[in-house]
């Protein structure tokens, strides 16, 4: 990719202008001893030694590096992955809790940016380039190892991140403050419980956040035990929200209800609940970090819409609830699948998320919406 980047210098030069105007912090790698080495050995010499390309600049080939690292958009789907320079879409900078959702087309290669939420006038158009499910000190250290800069947004510079807590850890000493940074803009500053004197350093929570997170990873994306058993096991080190939870309650979201021995018609009435709790407990985050039409806030409210349907028929049939507030539960099940229909079938035909789309689409056509 970098050499058919640099050849469009001669076969091409207007595309190659409009590669070169793309940000590529080359000063900033340089700064960074590690990364420059990196680039230095398995690029630039392979490029001039091995592959006798001795014509190309080492100074030029670190440039372009820069750019792809900088401004490259990953695209694809269901497993085929690439990474692609776009000539506009490089110009929108980052946010935690961007304006924009993007999609590509998996035959065409081309990418679609939308608004995914009202924008402002003068207001900056935004996207971001960490996940949604990322507390604040991984997610700033993630952009700052690729893109070379320190997040300051809203989110960021939030101890709280914007009510949703998604960071804080249950105290060790008193068992009931929250241990937030004390200022999550230095990145290596003191972490602080709000009820007592216990005080914690960055490096410290990050190794026992990378220890959890490795105790996540150990664990089948399908073992439905496994995954209840994390939550039991982190409930009292971890608050309610924090993005470890999350990111197990995000998995027990999708698999409840797909997995044998948890298909809907198997599952307890306990199970469904559950499953209901973990949506509505996620979207009610998705809703501050990710809101409006995003794919996250999509899936999440289709698989909002069976446990609610199901407990809703059950609670109707045994004499639980009235005719009224039957109906009441039904407009909100309609409500999540007209949501969750338009958001998903936006995604790219053949996609996972576009078949949610459509089977949202054919739930409400049999509904009579």
């Amino acid at each position: 990719m970098i050499v058919r980047i640099l050849l469009l210098r001669q076969h091409d030069p207007e595309q190659f202008a409009l590669i070169a105007r793309m940000e590529s912090h080359t000063e900033e790698r340089r700064q960074n001893a590690v990364l420059w080495r990196h680039y230095e050995e398995k690029v630039v010499q392979r490029l001039r030694v091995t592959w006798q390309l001795e014509d190309l600049e080492a100074e030029q080939v670190h440039e372009v590096c820069g750019i792809l690292d900088v401004n490259c958009f990953e695209i694809g789907q269901n497993g085929a992955k690439a990474r692609t320079l776009y000539p506009s879409a490089f110009l929108l900078a980052h946010d935690c809790t961007p304006n924009t959702a993007h999609t590509d087309d998996p035959r065409s290669f081309e990418i679609l940016l939308r608004t995914s939420r009202r924008v402002r006038e003068r207001e900056a158009l935004t996207l971001s380039y960490a996940y949604t499910l990322q507390g604040t000190l991984k997610r700033r250290a993630f952009m700052h190892e690729g893109k070379l800069f320190w997040c300051c947004c809203r989110r960021c510079s939030d101890p709280r991140e914007l009510g949703t807590d998604c960071s804080a850890l249950v105290c060790a000493t008193c068992r009931t403050g929250s241990v937030r940074a004390v200022d999550p803009l230095q990145q290596t500053g003191d972490w602080a419980c709000d009820r007592c004197a216990h005080k914690m350093g960055a490096t410290e929570v990050e190794r026992q956040l990378d220890r959890i997170n490795n105790d996540l990873e150990d664990i089948d994306v399908h073992d439905i035990p496994g995954l209840e058993n994390f939550l039991l096991r982190y409930r009292d080190v971890l608050r309610p929200n924090h993005y470890l939870l999350l990111s197990a309650k995000y998995s027990l979201c999708q698999i409840y209800g797909r997995t044998e021995g948890y298909l809907l018609p198997q599952m307890t009435p306990e199970d469904i609940a559950r499953k209901e709790s973990y949506c509505r407990e996620f979207l009610e985050i998705v809703d501050v970090l990710d809101p409006g039409l995003t794919r996250l806030r999509g899936l999440i409210m289709y698989e909002l819409h069976a446990p609610v349907m199901v407990l809703t028929q059950s609670a109707f049939q045994s004499g639980q609830i009235s005719r009224q507030e039957f109906q009441r539960r039904l407009k909100e099940v309609v409500n999540l699948l007209q949501v969750s229909r338009d958001i998903l079938l936006m995604e790219p035909e053949g996609s996972t998320e576009n078949a949610m789309g459509q089977a949202a689409a054919d739930a409400l056509s049999k509904m009579g919406c």
